[in-house]
This record gives C-alpha cells, structure tokens and sequence, in this order.
C-alpha cells in the first residue's frame, strides 16, 4: 500500500512553484545555455528573500540545469546531444519500470488530461510551432510521472527527462517539426489507450519504444549536422 501524501506546507508551496517556473523556462529555453540567474533579480520578481531562491537553484544544480562558477555566478548550463546519451539509455530502460513498479490507477480525469493533450496536438500539425510542441511534451511527461507510484524511480525519472528535453528545441531548426509531432501524436494515443484498458506495462513499452525511436532519430540529424558542416 503506498504510503499517504503529506500536505505541502505554505513555504513548501513556495519552493515548487518557483522551482517549476524556473525549470520551465529553462527547459523552454527562455533562459538559454550559458544565461546567468542571479538571484537578486529572481528574489524581486518573486517578492522574496534571496534565501528560498538560493535553494531553488541549488536543487536545480543538483538536477543537471544550472552550475554556480565560485565568484562568478550560476548559469545555465549546455545542451548537447552527445554528453547526454548515456542519460537516454537510462531514461529508457526506467520507463519499462514506471508500468511495473506500483503505476497508479487512472481516473477518468487522468484520461481526459491525455486526450486534451492529443487534441492539442492535433493544431499543430497544420500549425507547427517547436516551443508549442515542447510545452505540450512536457504536460504529457507529468501526466506520465503522475502514474508512477514508486517514488524513488518518479524523482529520478523526472530528473532525467528535464536534463534532456531541451536538446529537442536547440535542434528544431534541423527537425522535420511536422513529422515529428506526428510521431510524438500517435505515441500519446498508443499510451492513452493502453491506459484506458489498464495496462500500464504496454505504457511502459510504448514510452521506451519511442524514447529509442527518438534518440536514433536526434542522432542522425546530429550526424548529418555535423558532415554539412565538415
């Protein structure tokens, strides 16, 4: 039985908040690869102190988003498909595990999520847009990570996915942006409906299948990338 979830106090509130609107600017590259964060700017637009923004950034740090240069600063840190392909290959063997370790029943709500995600999705297929299509990735990825009861593999299973996502907006440029949210389209079909019958381990399969398909694919456009400029 999985244990009850502590209500989150008002300071806890606080932190998550701010930590998720960071991290999503960060993963939306609003904040771009060797942007520096300082933490007096950030404390005056949240009205307040710089000691919660100090740990705010400190957890990203520890999650692979951020470095502090001693003396200097914390900045953003770089995004390249070659130094993060080992964290792929775990990403991809952790989500055959999310529907074996305790998943977590779906409600109709959960599955209503899904569908508005797959209808979002639909207008941009005519209409592409690369910050659109990595904003609706990332609400799909939470609607995943909310079925995850293990909490050990949720917390390192999110960790990873946010120190990789933002290699999919550094490369849109090079992406054929409408095929590819096409393929990411019927992925959250395929899962949608394994939820819907309840089978959580095929969520597991079809997510890694993709997580594969999608790294293959990130490395050929980086190979390619790289003879066009040899």
């Amino acid at each position: 039985m999985n244990a009850p979830v502590k209500p989150l106090t008002g300071s806890r509130k606080r932190h998550e908040r701010i930590y998720g609107l960071i991290r999503d600017r960060i993963c939306l590259l609003e904040y771009k690869p060797g942007a520096r964060l300082a933490e007096e700017e950030l404390a005056r637009e949240f009205g307040i102190s710089r000691t919660p923004i100090r740990r705010v950034l400190s957890q990203l740090e520890n999650e692979g988003l951020l470095a502090t240069r001693h003396g200097v600063g914390t900045f953003v840190t770089d995004v390249e498909l070659g130094s993060l392909i080992q964290v792929y290959r775990l990403r991809m063997e952790l989500a055959e595990m999310m529907g074996r370790l305790e998943p977590l029943q779906r409600t109709s709500a959960d599955l209503d999520a899904v569908r508005a995600l797959i209808a979002r999705s639909a207008l941009l297929v005519e209409n592409p847009d690369g910050r659109a299509y990595a904003r609706i990735n990332m609400d799909f990825f939470q609607e995943l990570a909310s079925m995850i009861g293990n909490q050990p593999l949720k917390e390192i299973t999110c960790r990873l996915y946010y120190q990789t996502t933002r290699i999919w907006l550094t490369m849109v440029p090079h992406l054929n942006l409408p095929e590819e949210i096409a393929i990411f389209r019927r992925e959250m079909m395929d899962i949608l409906e394994a939820m819907e019958l309840g089978d959580f381990e095929a969520v597991g399969h079809i997510r890694r299948s993709h997580i594969s398909m999608s790294v293959k694919r990130l490395t050929l456009f980086s190979h390619q990338e790289d003879c066009d400029a040899g």
